[in-house]
């Protein structure tokens, strides 16, 4: 099993918008029993934002029902990659890849902008998947 990790602060916006994604590319690629899939936040919001709720809407993606969570370092130390927004202090054993995306928060932003941002995501899951379906299939 392959546990991959999307984190942000608030858990409210970028990593929702990950982990949504993450969970198409599992469901297109036949994955469901091979990758685990983590999200949550170091201090996180009461909801995902209403800008976010709205940008995956228009590709049929429903965040509306999601609630923010916090992710406990446990869950964070037994993911082989977490990647985090931007905006992470995280410090994890060595087995874990940590990869900082660096993505602008997308919180209060115009909607043009969060679609910018969402379809920046959207490339860097799929890449990902692709990362992890190659290791899958060579046996890494």
């Amino acid at each position: 099993m392959t546990t991959l990790g999307f984190v942000c602060v608030q858990n409210a916006g970028r990593s929702q918008m990950s982990a949504a994604f993450a969970e198409r590319e599992r469901a297109r690629r036949g994955l469901e029993d091979e990758v685990e899939l983590v999200t949550g936040g170091t201090d996180p919001a009461d909801a995902v934002h209403p800008e976010v709720v709205e940008a995956m809407q228009e590709l049929g993606i429903d965040l509306s029902d999601r609630t923010p969570r916090a992710v406990t370092d446990d869950e964070l130390a037994a993911c082989d990659v977490v990647a985090t927004m931007g905006c992470s202090t995280l410090s994890l054993s060595a087995d874990t890849e940590v990869r900082d995306w660096a993505l602008p928060d997308p919180h209060g932003q115009d909607i043009e902008r969060v679609r910018e941002i969402r379809d920046e995501i959207e490339g860097l899951v799929a890449d990902l998947f692709d990362e992890v379906e190659t290791g899958l299939a060579t046996g890494r």
